[in-house]
């Protein structure tokens, strides 16, 4: 069996399956949706965007899944500045919906009942879990860099029971932005909560920002190997059962990353490097 090193460094390449691609605003819902070109009985993932963002600034990542088997599919709604929290959970669970209730692709393609999850970034990250909690159906939650949410992320986290994945940022506090370590604190359900050593929280979105020619907020190619090394490795376990994924779904050692435990003072956690700290904090 591969290690949880070797398997990292698979699955933050592109996977065996070709994708296709559709329109989720076919079936009323705007969106996308990636598949592998053919399957019967796949998992999938609904994926909330982060706050003034959209489902293509994630289209690559969703692209990603899919090649390794799984349906992977955005509402691209609540992109404003105004974004209501429970519209996009609630357009996450209308997105899971379509994908299970319908034939993708030519007819040819399918996804499980039993075999779902959501996942998400910054304010998606916290509106995934609040739709977790809202939903038995679901089996897994991940939270990419998770921002505050209203209703609170952290209330619906302490009522789920489900396998969780939570990925931070080097800064070690929350903050108006931020809520990383109250909401992997506040999850009661087996979970694991990763730092990255280095990047910043906006590193995996795809796309020209604004202060991308001054060197701040552009993608990182480092953050988005990691970030989708431990998505695929933590959903292709939990909704699948493959078991050779478990060690990276978990508690293995990533280069980058350490596990860490919410509830340990801050004092005893990692601690980031200046340069990724202020980098962490000038991104947002």
């Amino acid at each position: 069996m591969a290690t949880p090193k070797k398997l990292a460094g698979e699955l933050g390449r592109r996977g065996p399956h070709k994708v296709l691609r559709g329109n989720l605003a076919l079936a009323g819902q705007p969106g996308i949706v990636f598949t592998p070109a053919t399957g019967y009985n796949l998992p999938a993932v609904a994926f909330g965007h982060g706050w003034l963002l959209g489902a293509e600034r994630y289209a690559n990542t969703l692209k990603h899944l899919a090649s390794w088997g799984i349906v992977a599919a955005a509402p691209d709604t609540e992109r404003g500045p105004l974004a209501s929290h429970r519209g996009l959970a609630a357009d996450l669970g209308t997105t899971l919906d379509i994908v299970t209730g319908v034939r993708l692709g030519t007819g040819d393609i399918s996804v499980h009942p039993d075999k779902l999850a959501v996942a998400g970034h910054g304010m998606g990250a916290s509106v995934a879990v609040l739709e977790a909690a809202a939903r038995s159906d679901i089996k897994a939650v991940a939270a990419l860099y998770p921002a505050p949410s209203s209703p609170s992320a952290e209330d619906a986290a302490a009522t789920l029971s489900i396998p969780s994945l939570v990925l931070g940022d080097p800064a070690l506090t929350d903050s108006l932005n931020d809520n990383t370590l109250s909401l992997a604190g506040a999850l009661t359900g087996p979970s694991t909560f990763r730092r990255l050593s280095k990047g910043t929280s906006d590193g995996i979105v795809e796309g020209r920002r604004l202060l991308s020619p001054l060197g701040v907020g552009g993608t990182e190619k480092a953050t988005v190997h990691t970030t989708r090394a431990l998505l695929t490795a933590f959903l292709l376990f939990h909704l699948t059962g493959d078991k050779q994924y478990g060690e990276l779904a978990g508690a293995a050692e990533v280069k980058g990353t350490k596990v860490v435990d919410p509830h340990a003072p801050i004092a005893d956690q990692p601690k980031p490097s200046p340069l990724s700290a202020i980098r962490a904090v000038v991104g947002r």
